[in-house]
C-alpha cells in the first residue's frame, strides 16, 4: 500500500489560466508532421528531457509500460531504414490496398524514408505487454497500449515545446525485425518510430487545415 502525500497544486487567476491555455494551444497548433529534417546535431540533454516528459504519462496501475529506444549511431539508423523501406515497399505495393495508397497520394508519401538516415535521432517507442519481476515472473501491464499512446502524445508536445520536429510513423510489419535489431526482449512490441531533429531549411509540409472546435467537441 502506497502512502499518500499532499498534492502541490498550482492555481492561477482566471485571466492567467486563459492566457496560458491560449499560448499553449498556439504553440501546439504550429505542430506539423515534418518529413524533411536537418542533420544538425541536437543536444542530448534536450532528448533526455523530452523522454523524461513522456515518462510522466499516466498508466494502468502505474506500471509505466514503455521503453524509449534512442538511436543516434549512423550505422544502426541505416539498418533501421533498410528494414523499414523493405517492408514499406511491400505495404504500398501489396498490403495496404488501393484506397489507402490513394488517400496518401495527396500527402506525397511513399516507402522511401530518407529522414531515417538524416535525422540526428530516431526514437523507437515500445510497449511492454507485460513486466518481468524477480524470479522471472510475469507482471500484468494493464492498458499498456493506451498508456504508451498517451506517453507518445506527451512526447510530441515536448518536442514541439523544444523547437524540434518529427513525423509519427508506425512501420507496418517491421516490429519483430526492429525489436531483434535493437536487442529488445520478447515482452516489448514496437508502437511508434519518431525521427527527431530540426526542420531542414527548405522543409515543406502539406497545406492542411484542422477541424474547428465545433466539429470535435460536444458540450452538454
Amino acid at each position: 500500500m502506497l502512502a499518500h502525500v499532499p498534492y502541490p497544486a498550482s492555481r492561477y487567476p482566471v485571466e492567467v489560466m486563459v492566457q496560458r491555455s491560449q499560448d499553449f494551444y498556439s504553440l501546439m497548433n504550429q505542430r506539423r508532421s515534418v518529413r524533411f529534417l536537418s542533420p544538425e546535431p541536437v543536444p542530448r540533454q534536450v532528448i533526455d528531457n523530452v523522454i523524461r516528459t513522456a515518462g510522466t504519462a499516466p498508466s494502468g496501475a502505474h506500471t509505466e509500460p514503455w521503453t524509449f529506444v534512442v538511436v543516434s549511431d549512423p550505422e544502426v539508423k541505416h539498418q533501421i531504414r533498410l528494414v523499414v523501406e523493405e517492408e514499406e515497399e511491400v505495404n504500398y505495393r501489396q498490403r495496404m490496398g488501393d484506397k489507402w495508397v490513394s488517400d496518401l497520394q495527396r500527402l506525397r508519401t511513399n516507402w522511401v524514408k530518407q529522414y531515417l538516415d538524416v535525422a540526428p535521432y530516431l526514437v523507437l517507442i515500445f510497449k511492454q505487454t507485460y513486466g518481468v519481476v524477480a524470479g522471472g515472473q510475469k507482471k500484468t501491464h494493464y492498458y499498456n497500449e493506451i498508456s504508451v499512446s498517451i506517453s507518445c502524445g506527451l512526447l510530441l508536445a515536448a518536442l514541439q515545446n523544444a523547437g524540434l520536429v518529427t513525423v509519427t510513423t508506425t512501420p507496418l510489419n517491421c516490429g519483430p525485425q526492429l525489436r531483434l535489431l535493437l536487442g529488445r526482449p520478447a515482452n516489448e512490441k514496437l508502437l511508434m518510430l519518431l525521427p527527431v531533429g530540426y526542420p531542414a531549411p527548405d522543409a515543406t509540409v502539406p497545406d492542411l487545415t484542422r477541424k474547428p472546435l465545433d466539429d470535435i467537441m460536444v458540450h452538454l
